[in-house]
């Protein structure tokens, strides 16, 4: 039987960035990992922030919008969606920058884009990664959420 391999690819975003200080890194495009295996995935953060930082990941699959995985803003200190909890996890390490995901018992659904966002305030709506899109003549808002 041939082992089914689960591929993600890794994204990096920034929210309410402050002059290009906040910002994050995903050094491997993609990574690849067997089914019912664990992978880690890894992302370095730089913020500008005195009053803490608040590193987000988001999983998007498909043509499906992005969904909120998990927040974390001090040590294992945050929230995670619960479809995620039993699976999922990160630690967010000021010392070395880095906020590493790691997802474990590997499934097939979990091939998927990853997003690793920085916000250095706590302002909006956690849960839920909105973006605003117009159509090309400017007459329709199209509303990812």
């Amino acid at each position: 039987m041939t082992p089914l391999f689960i591929s993600v690819l890794l994204a990096a975003m920034c929210l309410e960035c402050r002059a290009q200080k906040d910002n994050v890194l995903q050094a491997k495009g993609e990574e690849t990992a067997a089914a019912g295996g664990t992978v880690t995935l890894g992302c370095l953060y730089n913020s500008s922030s005195s009053s803490g930082n608040y590193l987000f990941w988001y999983k998007q699959d498909g043509n499906n919008s992005p969904k909120f995985i998990l927040m974390r803003h001090s040590g294992n200190h945050g929230n995670t969606a619960d479809e995620f909890k039993e699976r999922f996890s990160s630690t967010l390490d000021s010392n070395n920058r880095s906020v590493p995901l790691k997802i474990q018992k590997l499934q097939l659904s979990d091939s998927a884009v990853y997003y690793c966002a920085v916000r250095p305030t706590v302002t909006g709506n956690t849960k839920t990664l909105y973006k605003n899109l117009w159509s090309k003549d400017n007459r329709i808002l199209h509303n990812i959420h």
